[in-house]
């Protein structure tokens, strides 16, 4: 997997090099902002993007728009933004530039490397990633009645375990579920949700949206 990095801390620029090249991915290009990843993009049209949030000049959204950007030149580039604080406007921003192959992860969770890079493989692989963190934060934050609120909780931490990336058979081991029931409690989740079954887009990456949406 040829991969483009892009973080302004030239530290954990390095870092994050030492740490991909160390399970046997090239890394094509590492760079410190948003204009020099988009020419990076455009040279070495890489299979996945790893990218901070904030970067010069403004260190305000800078990853988020250099990644759109990059799907805009390269359809369906995996792209996996870090970011060291919880900001999910961000994340929905992401989710909206394509529903497939995005990721959204807490800097910290780069030190829990077999974390990081299975999420970094999930992404590349068409998925979704989104931190933990994040995902505990937008159902915290939620106010007020909706679809959700009709949820149960366990489809809720159904639903949180999806947000994340996981699949069923991962989801079913976290939450000691027969693989009837997930199903059972995905489909409901779906129903509760107004997402018909002959919807053709990603159900899964639709409930999350449906809720990162509502955060904003």
């Amino acid at each position: 997997m040829r991969i483009v990095i892009a973080e302004d801390d030239a530290l954990l620029r390095e870092g994050l090099t030492m740490v991909l090249r160390a399970q046997d991915l090239d890394v094509v290009a590492a760079v410190g902002d948003g204009e020099q990843f988009l020419s990076a993009v455009d040279e070495h049209r890489p299979d996945a993007a790893v990218l901070d949030v904030r970067m010069p000049p403004t260190h305000t959204d800078e990853g988020i728009r250099a990644a759109v950007a990059a799907r805009e030149r390269i359809p369906g580039l995996p792209v996996l933004v870090l970011s060291a604080y919880v900001e999910q406007s961000f994340a929905a921003d992401l989710l909206h530039s394509g529903a497939q192959g995005v990721g959204y992860l807490l800097k910290e969770r780069v030190g829990r490397v077999s974390e990081f890079v299975a999420a970094l493989h999930r992404v590349a692989d068409g998925g979704t990633a989104i931190d933990p963190e994040v995902v505990a934060q937008l159902f915290a934050r939620r106010r007020g009645a909706d679809r959700l609120d009709a949820l149960s909780p366990r489809e809720r931490e159904v639903l949180a375990a999806m947000a994340e990336g996981l699949g069923n058979t991962a989801v079913a081991a976290r939450l000691a579920l027969s693989d009837n029931a997930l199903h059972k409690h995905i489909r409901s989740i779906f129903a509760k949700l107004g997402l018909s079954p002959d919807d053709s887009s990603d159900r899964r990456v639709a409930a999350v949206l449906r809720y990162l949406e509502g955060t904003r």
